[in-house]
Order: C-alpha cells, then structure tokens, then sequence
C-alpha cells in the first residue's frame, strides 16, 4: 500500500476512529522501534485505527524506513513534505484525515502510552473537543534535566502570564483533536513549527472548546535535537505575533465561535487583559529603553537635561507601539493627534520624574550623587508613571479602540 505524496488526493471516505500522527525529521534509527510499539498499542483499544508517519522533509533514510513500514502494516500510512516544520506535518497530515480523532505523538514516546486511552476517551465521546498530555498535572511523573525543567515551567508561566491561557502544558508532544474542531480551529493556526501546539490550544480557548487535561508519565529523551534556544525565541515572536492578532481581533476567534455554537460573551474575549499584557512589555521595554538612554546621554550633560532627552525618546516610541501593538490602531489617521496626546502625557510624567530627581539631589545635598542611585529612583518613577499612561491612552488617547472591547 504506497503512502500517500504531497499532491495526493485524501482517502477513502471509510474513516478510522482514530489516526495517529508521527512526525518525523532523520528519524531513521528511532522510527521502526517508535511505530511497531504505537501499533501494538492501539491494537489493544477497542477502537479502529490508522498510523501516519509525516516525513517532513528527512535527508537520512527516514524515508526509505517509512515506507517499508507502509507495505509492512495496513495500518500505517507515509505522508511526505517538502518542507519541515512539526505544526506543517500535522496540518498536512491532519487535513488528509478521514478519522473522526486525530492524534500526534512524538517519535520518541517520552510519555507513557498507556495515557492515550484517557486522552482520546473524552473526544469520541464527544465531552470534549481537544485533549492534551500534561506534565504538569497533579499525578504526572516527569523524569528530566533540571534546565529542561526549568524552561518548559518558564515557558508555560510566560504563556500563561501573556496570552492569559488556562491550560498547564503547552508543548508536550502527546495531543488528540477531533476532526471536526480541526477543520475550523486549524486554518487560524499560523505557525508551522514548534509554536504550533501553544497557538492552537490559546485559539481553542478563545474559541470556547473543551480542552480537557491527562497527567502523564514523562521521561526526556537525552538523544533530542531540538534547539531549545532557537525554540524559545521563535516561541516568544509567536507570542508577540499572537497576541497581536486576539488584541486587534485579525484571528476572527468569534466568527468560529458562532460556527462551532460555542459563540458566548466571553467567545473572542480577553481583549482588555491581552492589552494589558502587551501594555506591560512594551512599558518594560521602554522603561529598559529609557535607563539605557539616560546613561548614555548623562555622560556628556547633566541630569536634568538627560533625564528630558531620555524621556522624549522613548516616549515617542512608547506611544506608536502601544498605538499599533495594544490599541490595534494602524494607518496615518490620527497618528498625529495620537503623538501630541501621547506628549501631553509625557509631560505630566516628566513632572513626576523630574519631582523624584530633584528629591535625589536634594538628599544628597552637594546634587553630585551616583547616577546609579538617580537611575534606579527614575525607573521606580517611570513604572508609576506607565500606570498612568496605560489609564489615559484607553480612556483618552485612544477611548475609541478601548470600548470595542
């Protein structure tokens, strides 16, 4: 039975119940072992079943592997990609289906696969729409590096944290969807890589769908190519881009709501935290921007005037970032008006830093203090002073973004 080509038609519409998904990058060692234990697994569930192998992209002969796999079991099935990406495997692999739960494990099987039957029970029942392994649940047991530990705890705290998401791991590789949820929820994903699995669960969310969680045993594979730097950065830029999307309401998160009769007052929602959130990081950002600025400029002038300079700066900046990034206001029209408003604010905050500045000199009664001591000072004023900006740009500056929500 030859695996399906990247331009193939999709199959027979006699569907499986369920269709696991492995997706693969020179996984020439690790496949053949991965697959025979996946198989004999689901033999023993007391449903029907399929096994896709999605080759994205191998050089080894992960290739050659799969497709003796194919012709060895009528269970197993090979798409091949062109390009990598583990989210663009499972978009394709996914979409093909005709099962009505798609699964995707990763070809390791760090976690336990007696976990798959809780995980996937909930979905053809049809008391849930999406299922996650967890190995942060109560009841998991997790054996790993403590900087592996360290960063997915992060990673999940920062998910949390920015996208206001209620789920407790985000990136084990052990997930199921129903069919029909993925046909809708699957088309607003935009990542096809590592971000995949974050972004489809913080959509699904926003969506309203039942997401329910398994606490797994875990056990990190030390043979793992991921490079979890270059993951972690693309991951923040997935954030940002995400969270830009749900703020200005580009992913239209309530049309799928409505489709899917999920629609509700809190469908799409979130609007108000997620612009606080990114209200937040921008005002870090600036507030960093800012001490840096001041440093540099201290050197050759005196403090007052560095303080003013800096403040200028970075105000400026700060008011077309949260124009564009938290407000989701773009185009030329009163982007002028917005930047005098945004300098009246400066204004009033420079009142206040200049108040604590002086407050500085004063105590050190000579004026010739460290500029350490100045710059922590100013900074604690500047993070009282972005309190102040975030209230007057949504009652104010931009009034008219802040009721849409």
């Amino acid at each position: 039975m030859a695996g399906l080509a990247a331009g193939a038609s999709c199959e027979p519409a006699t569907a499986t119940v369920l269709d696991v998904v492995i997706p693969v990058y020179n996984e020439e060692v690790a496949l053949t072992p991965a697959v025979e234990r996946v198989v004999a697994h689901l033999r023993r569930l007391p449903w029907s079943f399929r096994v896709t192998i999605a080759d994205n992209a191998s050089t080894d002969g992960t290739a050659i592997v799969a497709r003796r796999l194919d012709h060895a079991y009528d269970e197993v099935h090979v798409v091949h990609l062109a390009e990598k990406g583990r989210g663009r495997a499972l978009k394709r692999a996914w979409n093909r289906s005709a099962a009505q739960v798609l699964v995707y494990m990763d070809v390791d099987l760090s976690t336990d696969l007696n976990a798959l039957l809780p995980l996937v029970a909930p979905l053809i029942s049809g008391h849930s729409d999406l299922a996650i392994g967890s190995r942060l649940r109560s009841g998991s047991r997790v054996v790993r590096g403590a900087k592996r530990e360290v960063i997915s705890r992060g990673y999940n705290l920062l998910v949390r944290g920015a996208l206001r998401a209620r789920f407790s791991d985000a990136q084990c590789g052990f997930k199921a969807i129903r069919a029909d949820i993925a046909r809708e929820v699957l088309p607003l994903v935009e990542d096809n890589a590592w971000f995949f699995d974050t972004e489809l669960l913080v959509l699904a969310e926003r969506i309203g769908l039942r997401i329910h969680e398994v606490p797994v045993d875990w056990t990190d594979d030390p043979d793992s190519r991921v490079d979890i730097w270059r993951t972690a950065r693309d991951d923040v830029r997935g954030i940002a881009r995400l969270g830009r999307g749900l703020i200005t309401r580009r992913i239209p998160v309530r049309d799928v709501a409505v489709r899917l009769g999920r629609a509700s007052a809190d469908a799409g929602g979130g609007r108000l935290g997620m612009q606080v959130v990114m209200f937040g990081l921008i005002g870090v950002a600036s507030t960093l921007a800012y001490g840096g600025i001041y440093l540099l400029l201290r050197t050759s002038m005196d403090a007052q005037l560095a303080n003013l300079l800096a403040l200028l700066i970075t105000a400026v900046g700060n008011t077309a970032a949260n124009r564009r990034l938290t407000f989701g206001v773009s185009g030329p029209e009163g982007m002028v008006r917005h930047q005098v408003q945004g300098l009246v604010i400066f204004l009033i905050g420079l009142g206040v830093t200049s108040g604590a500045l002086w407050a500085v000199d004063a105590s050190n009664g000579s004026g010739h203090g460290h500029h350490g001591v100045e710059v922590v000072v100013l900074t604690v004023a500047n993070l009282l002073v972005t309190v102040m900006r975030f209230v007057a740009m949504r009652v104010w500056v931009f009034a008219r973004g802040a009721r849409e929500v």
